[in-house]
């Protein structure tokens, strides 16, 4: 099971010291990648009546493919994204920003996608919060041959490509592809689709019901369920270890250590919770 960690950016600043210092002390401290999850644009509460959702206009976000170019410079861990909205982005730009972050980190990439929850965010991007689940199923098999495919053709309901391809293309071909999920629609569609998936749950019976919603998928799919990796998280105190054992009982191949809502004020603090989950995992 590889253990990463979860980057905390909406609870560091963003200057390129701080990154540095973060990924850097992670890797020595023998962790395996490094996940970042994506925004574009906040929501401004002042104007949107009703708002609920848990960032908006002053939550800070990097880039994450942007970012990714930075550390594939800076480390030899794995790149994760958990996730990119992948509906609300145009799909060639995604295919040929994913592959030249996998170029520059030689292989060391995983892209997971997801279909977010803000509408305000869709709304400023001009695309449609309504299909989103539909384009980001065929968005998947066109990345996929975008990546491995000199040349693509594909007229499909949200995408249309005439004899067009990229260069260069990933040193994965494909790279993996990896999926959010929070429904019963989502999860069989990792099944029918994904490489991987980061569930939002923690072991237990809603887990459960979610692994038959991806097997299902799977089974439609023509697929065999084990082989759809699966991400947990875990929370980076005392416990680490223990919460590492249930998801390893229920077949999680990747783990990673969010230090991320636990009363951490600034990098040092961010750090050295890693360094505690470390110990308590006796990682290298």
């Amino acid at each position: 099971m590889q253990i990463g960690v979860i980057y905390p950016q909406t609870e560091l600043p963003t200057d390129p010291a701080t990154v540095r210092a973060y990924v850097t002390e992670a890797e020595h401290l023998g962790y395996h990648h490094v996940v970042v999850y994506d925004h574009v644009l906040g929501a401004d509460p002042s104007l949107h009546a009703g708002w609920s959702g848990p960032y908006d206009i002053d939550t800070p976000f990097h880039e994450p493919f942007v970012l990714f170019g930075f550390l594939a410079g800076l480390t030899r861990m794995e790149l994760a994204t958990g996730i990119v909205i992948a509906p609300q982005r145009q799909t060639a730009l995604l295919a040929k920003q994913a592959a030249e972050v996998d170029v520059l980190a030689e292989g060391r990439f995983r892209l997971g996608v997801g279909i977010g929850w803000n509408k305000v965010e869709y709304d400023s991007l001009g695309q449609d919060f309504h299909t989103r689940g539909r384009r980001l199923e065929e968005q998947v098999g066109l990345l996929r041959r975008l990546w491995t495919e000199r040349s693509v053709s594909f007229e499909g309901h949200f995408d249309t490509i005439q004899g067009a391809g990229l260069a260069p293309r990933p040193a994965q071909r494909p790279i993996p592809i990896w999926m959010g999920a929070a429904s019963p629609a989502a999860f069989e569609r990792i099944g029918r689709a994904a490489d991987g998936w980061f569930p939002m749950m923690a072991p237990g019976d809603r887990l459960a019901e979610a692994l038959r919603h991806i097997a299902a998928g799977a089974e439609q799919a023509g697929r065999e369920p084990t082989m759809i990796g699966m991400e947990g998280r875990i929370p980076a105190n005392d416990d680490a270890a223990r919460f590492a054992d249930k998801w390893r009982e229920v077949g999680a191949t990747h783990l990673s250590v969010d230090t991320m809502r636990a009363g951490n004020v600034d990098l040092r603090s961010h750090l050295e919770a890693l360094a505690t989950a470390a110990r308590h995992l006796a990682l290298a």
